[in-house]
């Protein structure tokens, strides 16, 4: 089995202080991290090099160049028998995954980000996950983070509030 931490739209131009504690406490037992945009500065990865976790990311549209210049708009990864699509998103929460969804050929499941609105279940086939705004509760409250763990081809989704 595989775990890995999800979140998205951190929104920080550092990872000084709570940020890190938080890290600290929700992803040290996981195997992998998967950021999916608005991380805003490189300085947000941090915590995860010192934690020695490999580190999966995109940007987003509120990346600064940095960001952008070292992580593209969507990947795709595999991990055990399960093929997932990495992108933030865009445009208005209302038929995100929709829109999302045509991004990508032949995957099992697609992690997005952008609404800030934790979201984990399936669609037309496919797993969906939004870990939410670890950090930033405009759009939604509370904020929160995601687990997502993989055994072969089962994926399942836990959204934790913060």
């Amino acid at each position: 089995m595989v775990t890995i931490g999800v979140l998205s739209d951190t929104h920080l131009k550092n990872s000084a202080g709570p940020f890190e504690t938080l890290m600290e406490k929700h992803f040290k037992d996981v195997d992998m991290i998967i950021h999916a945009g608005d991380m805003v500065t490189l300085d947000v990865l941090e915590p995860f090099l010192t934690m020695d976790k490999q580190v999966v990311a995109v940007c987003g549209n509120m990346d600064l160049p940095d960001v952008q210049r070292g992580f593209p708009v969507s990947r795709i990864i595999t991990v055990e028998d399960v093929r997932m699509g990495v992108i933030h998103g865009w445009g208005s929460p209302n038929g995100i995954r929709a829109r999302i969804r045509n991004s990508f050929q032949d995957v099992d499941a697609i992690i997005y980000g952008h609404t800030h609105q934790a979201f984990s279940g399936r669609e037309a086939g496919i797993f969906f996950f939004n870990p939410g705004s670890v950090t930033d509760s405009r759009f939604t409250s509370p904020c929160s983070l995601g687990i997502i763990r993989i055994d072969k081809d089962r994926i399942e989704g836990e959204i934790i509030l913060i």
